[in-house]
């Protein structure tokens, strides 16, 4: 299997790190730490050095409950930290749902676009098409409602079959589009819709979803299901996070979204030399 973003081209045989630099004020877990796009540079700087083998730049929070942010903001969040990001030699990332935002990302160098929404917003899809024809790659990822009210009693009959339909109903239309394999990402949205009980299902079963053929990110970081298990604040949940990760990685997932690049690597390396 292999992942093409932008000019970068990974085969795959080992998951693949995205270190998270989150340029807003409200995410969950370090709003607010990296807002000034000096601090949010230094911050990719530090994830590269610590293993990072992705860096995912969000401009907006989508934190349950989390206000939409205007277009004119994201851009002006964005736009710098990218700029900074790409001399760094990595590919990145930008994490957003807004077609504008995509379009004028793609020129100035992202490698990858991250939807929250699965390209399923207005303009989304056909930005998203366009984008891939410049060669970045596509992440779909599966949330049932929106960042306001997705977490309102979310249900599902079947969790794992109904986001497996939906990501790869979201992978034939892209494909379908003239879209290559290699540059479609899926996601089944860990924490976007899901109670805790949802997303340990979806961790247990991840090799079902990752048996589509195509990369698989998973996004556990820090997230509330980390808190819930372990009792642990935002900024204390490492330790969590890393064992979800190494679990998700066992299960099929070939991209690993995190805060803490260092220990992820770390436990990475031991699992690949008993592996």
């Amino acid at each position: 299997m292999q992942l093409n973003l932008g000019s970068h081209t990974f085969t795959l045989d080992r998951p693949l790190i995205m270190g998270v630099v989150n340029v807003t004020p409200d995410s969950f877990s370090d709003g607010g730490r990296f807002l000034d796009p000096t601090a949010a540079a230094a911050q990719a700087a530090r994830l590269v050095e610590e293993g990072a083998d992705i860096l995912d730049i969000g401009g907006e929070s989508s934190r349950p409950g989390a206000e939409p942010v205007p277009l004119e903001e994201e851009l002006r969040r964005v736009l710098p930290v990218l700029a900074a990001c790409l001399p760094l030699g990595k590919p990145v990332s930008i994490d957003t749902y807004k077609p504008e935002v995509m379009r004028a990302v793609t020129e100035a160098g992202a490698a990858m676009l991250n939807d929250i929404w699965g390209f399923r917003r207005e303009g989304a899809f056909e930005a998203a098409c366009a984008a891939a024809k410049q060669g970045v790659a596509l992440c779909i990822m599966h949330m049932q409602r929106d960042p306001q009210n997705m977490q309102r009693e979310p249900f599902y009959n079947d969790v794992v079959a109904e986001v497996g339909q939906f990501l790869r109903e979201r992978v034939a239309a892209f494909e379908a589009a003239g879209v290559p394999r290699a540059q479609l990402t899926i996601d089944p949205g860990f924490g976007f819709g899901k109670t805790v009980a949802h997303n340990l299902q979806l961790l247990r079963s991840l090799q079902q979803i990752a048996a589509q053929g195509v990369p698989l990110l998973a996004g556990l970081s820090r997230k509330s299901t980390i808190g819930a298990l372990t009792g642990r604040s935002a900024g204390e949940r490492m330790v969590g996070s890393v064992a979800a990760a190494l679990i998700a990685a066992q299960n099929g997932a070939t991209i690993l979204r995190v805060h803490d690049v260092a220990a992820t690597r770390d436990a990475l390396a031991v699992w690949a030399a008993v592996k």
